[in-house]
């Protein structure tokens, strides 16, 4: 089993290159960041763990603090909001996402978390782990088709 441990700013180089894996195949983050490794270190990260394998990074996720709207948006009060969670293409189908998603509802609970409607194989795992989605808004950024995104919203089982 992969093991998961809080990330390092040793980490980030391993990171990025999991990530344009992930973009690569999912377009995840839509749009490349000019600088990824300050992308996976948002200003509202409280803590973020990696899953590493025979040295590489396989997977990643992040809590971050969450804004008093969030907790307006999904009808009830929330301890933080998952961000930035990845599993590297080579690294799926084993239960790494939801073994990442249960390391960060161990920290706190409830979370929020939003995904994008293009993120069709994310929000299945989610509605599978029992995530339920409470409502939906436009992002301010462009989805593949160059409208604003529609994002999904989540509250954890």
């Amino acid at each position: 089993m992969t093991p998961i441990r809080p990330r390092t700013d040793a980490d980030l180089d391993a990171c990025v290159k999991a990530l344009f894996e992930v973009h690569a195949a999912d377009r995840y983050p839509v749009d490349w960041p000019a600088d990824p490794a300050r992308w996976l270190t948002p200003a509202d990260l409280v803590r973020a763990w990696v899953a590493v394998e025979d040295g590489r990074v396989t997977g990643h996720v992040g809590l971050a603090r969450v804004e008093p709207e969030v907790a307006e948006l999904v009808g009830a009060p929330v301890a933080g909001a998952v961000t930035r969670l990845f599993v590297a293409p080579g690294a799926r189908g084993g239960g790494l996402a939801a073994r990442l998603l249960d390391v960060v509802l161990a920290q706190a609970a409830p979370l929020a978390l939003e995904v994008s409607d293009e993120g069709r194989a994310a929000i299945a795992s989610y509605e599978r782990h029992g995530w339920r989605r409470v409502g939906s808004t436009r992002a301010a950024w462009l989805n593949a088709a160059g409208e604003p995104a529609l994002l999904h919203h989540y509250l954890s089982p």
